[in-house]
């Protein structure tokens, strides 16, 4: 969830009531539903629950929180009914769209009394208010209807994705224990704790973030009046870890993390490490950037990079959303795939988007719907995961106040299945399935100008060229050249958006002309080539890119036969499913720990390694502090490094070693890195600055013998 912007100061309070933590069971078998490892050939689709569809009325008003819900719909921080068997009952509309994969809001039980605020009665109606992790919300249903959902989804081959807040629970004050909840925590129906009597510890109390761009009050802070979680505290760690293993018992396939900048990366990625020990999965977060020169940019790569968590695509919507809906170059565009391309080591694991439920829709940015059709082309056939938002089909949008939350979440208007949009992404859905191209290719510019934009996706010898024209005149396009052999080639679109066929001619070198065409104005055309299987191995995607020994990855590509040898850093693994196109593994003993490329031999050759990281065990956050560091100026950074790959093997380099350390207590510095359980690690700190100067402790390495489980601390001084 994007900040809010309203602050309430935060004091410290004592006197709580802390319960165990009882572990849920669930015994549900998976779903026969393609890879849940990766979305590289989904079309996700953001519902936000409650403003979908109302399948039962009978949950409209629950007794357990009476009068949250708005029959009228005129309060717009009410609930208005959405519920999970709204989104059953429409999952045959979804996958005739060509959705695979519905992203929906947390289902989780959320406040249950009103939380207002300048005599105007809001609610947890979009999910972020959580109450209990481990009940479902009583407004969207019940247990019963959770698991009916992700059956008729798995039924329809469609996944789910949990949305998943483990950073806060719900609004409190400092100042009124009696306001809201006072962010009351429950695990399974007993309570934990309260914000406001918190001997335990249970949450953060520093005060309102006030900047944003500001590493240790974005994740030590609350955002607005939040209760912010402390996900260090074992209790918190455990529920945080624990609830998120019951719901994939119970079916989920994914899980998008809200507000991964506000946690620290070192606790969330022992977090991926559990979800995917547990059971193989997608994890993307929410890293939210303002702006395209963002502060906290570099920080959000990294993160993508590092933790096992891919994220939103906030710098990419921001591109989009210039281009598309406000008029800028479409050489800007491409300027922004070829960064993020650059920046982000898996390019094709981050989620696309042209709004959420965060920012205004697209359509009230600029309301036209060619404009949207052109986005939406344009995303479906970028590298990533599209998703759209529910009811982008529909032309859907509330332009009231610049239409921001919560006028970006109106009611559901319709099912039509017969608008532009809906059969645009019909169309497109069933390329991005079918042309490997779109879901593991590479991307590359063939012919440009400030309204045109004309790119290719490469997979091997398989090809998806697209044109768009945002402006409005035709252009002429002469001197264009594909890797699609010669031939004739039709518009994917079926002239939807007005284009037609092109005739490639040969020529050498993988750039084969395009004969002279017009692309008129507006118009948006895709054509494609699909090679026969190629004899050699080609490896497009392994899932997940965080594991270790014990754990399944799915390696995804084209000329995998029907059997081979599949290797991890060298060392051959036990395969368990074998098909041309995907291959199931267990990741085998005796790999080194960090970067280990994964490779397929078949009798056709050995494929390019495909770079995962491999860890060095079962992971636990352990929080580091050295105090009476050295002094810094403005620019410089305290780093920790040591024995283990998951503190960069004694690395001296900036985005290997875990840091810049933050230090609220200056000249003490510390930091939260996920490190193996039960193992005896060493360590020092350094000093890194501006210029790349590096300056070690002095003396014998630091030792700490790791936690088995839960979280551990260590605190050293510096040495002299």
């Amino acid at each position: 969830m994007r900040p809010l912007r309203r602050r309430v100061p935060v004091v410290l309070a004592a006197g709580a009531l802390l319960a165990a933590v009882t572990p849920a069971t669930a015994g549900h078998a998976d779903a026969p539903v393609s890879n849940r490892s990766s979305l590289k050939q989904d079309l996700c689709y953001q519902i936000v629950t409650d403003r979908f569809h109302n399948g039962d009325s009978g949950n409209d008003n629950p007794s357990k929180s009476p009068n949250l819900f708005d029959s009228g719909k005129s309060n717009w921080k009410k609930y208005w009914g959405g519920d999970l068997a709204g989104v059953q009952q429409k999952l045959t509309y979804l996958k005739n769209m060509g959705v695979t994969s519905v992203w929906i809001s947390p289902h989780v039980d959320n406040v249950d009394v009103p939380v207002v605020y300048g005599g105007v009665t809001n609610t947890g109606y979009h999910g972020f208010w959580t109450r209990d992790f481990k009940r479902t919300e009583e407004h969207f249903g019940s247990l019963t209807d959770f698991d009916n959902l992700i059956a008729a989804a798995h039924a329809q081959g469609i996944k789910v994705i949990m949305d998943w807040a483990p950073n806060h629970t719900s609004p409190a004050s400092s100042e009124d224990a009696s306001f809201a909840d006072n962010g009351a925590l429950y695990n399974d129906g007993t309570l934990v704790g309260k914000y406001g009597s918190d001997s335990a510890s249970l949450f953060h109390h520093n005060g309102g973030i006030t900047n944003y761009d500001d590493r240790y009050q974005a994740q030590y802070l609350n955002m607005a009046d939040l209760a912010d979680l402390e996900q260090q505290n074992p209790t918190v760690n455990a529920i945080a870890k624990d609830a998120a293993k019951y719901w994939m018992d119970r079916g989920v396939d994914g899980v998008r993390v809200d507000a991964v900048k506000h946690m620290t990366p070192g606790w969330q990625q022992s977090w991926a490490d559990t979800m995917q020990a547990h059971k193989d999965t997608t994890l993307f977060g929410e890293w939210y950037l303002g702006s395209q020169s963002d502060p906290t940019y570099a920080d959000n790569v990294r993160f993508a990079n590092d933790s096992g968590i891919s994220v939103l695509d906030f710098y990419m919507n921001i591109a989009m959303r210039n281009a598309f809906a406000y008029g800028g170059s479409m050489t800007a565009l491409d300027a922004a795939v070829t960064k993020t391309g650059t920046d982000y080591k898996y390019p094709g694991n981050l989620v696309t988007f042209l709004d959420n439920h965060d920012m205004p829709r697209f359509l009230t940015a600029n309301n036209d719907n060619g404009k949207l059709h052109q986005a939406l082309a344009f995303m479906m056939t970028l590298r990533g995961t599209p998703c759209v938002f529910y009811g982008t089909e529909q032309y859907l949008h509330n332009d009231t106040s610049g239409g921001g939350d919560p006028w970006n979440r109106p009611m559901m208007p319709g099912f039509d299945e017969n608008t532009t949009a809906f059969r645009e992404l019909q169309k497109l859905s069933a390329l991005r399935q079918s042309n490997p191209a779109l879901a593991y290719g590479t991307h590359q510019q063939r012919w440009i100008n400030d309204n045109v934009y004309i790119y290719e996706r490469k997979f091997g010898t398989d090809v998806v060229l697209t044109a768009i024209n945002k402006g409005t005149t035709a252009q002429s396009v002469s001197g264009l050249y594909t890797a699609m052999p010669a031939g004739s080639y039709g518009d994917q679109l079926d002239g939807l958006l007005g284009g037609s066929g092109i005739t490639v001619t040969s020529g050498s070198g993988g750039n084969n002309p395009v004969t002279t065409f017009s692309l008129g104005a507006g118009q948006t055309a895709v054509w494609s080539y699909k090679a026969a299987e190629p004899a050699a191995p080609v490896v497009g995607s392994v899932g997940p890119t965080l594991t270790r020994t014990g754990n399944t990855i799915t390696v995804e590509g084209r000329g995998f036969g029907t059997s081979g040898t599949l290797k991890v850093g060298g060392v051959t693994a036990t395969t368990t499913s074998w098909t041309a196109n995907r291959i199931v593994a267990t990741v085998p003993a005796g790999v080194v720990a960090g970067a280990a490329a994964v490779t397929v031999t078949t009798s056709g050759g050995t494929s390019a390694g495909y770079n995962v990281t491999n860890l060095s065990g079962a992971q636990v956050p352990v929080t580091f502090t050295v105090n009476n560091a050295p002094s810094t100026n403005w620019g410089d950074g305290i780093y920790l490094t040591g024995s283990v790959a998951e503190l960069g093997n004694w690395s001296t380099n900036k985005s290997i070693a875990i840091g810049p350390l933050l230090a609220p207590n200056y000249p003490n510095w510390f930091t939260t890195a996920s490190v193996p359980a039960c193992s005896t690690i060493q360590f020092k700190f350094i000093k890194i600055t501006s210029g790349g100067a590096v300056t070690w402790e002095s003396g014998s390495n630091h030792s700490y013998t790791t936690p088995c489980s839960g979280t551990g601390s260590t605190t050293v001084s510096w040495q002299y």
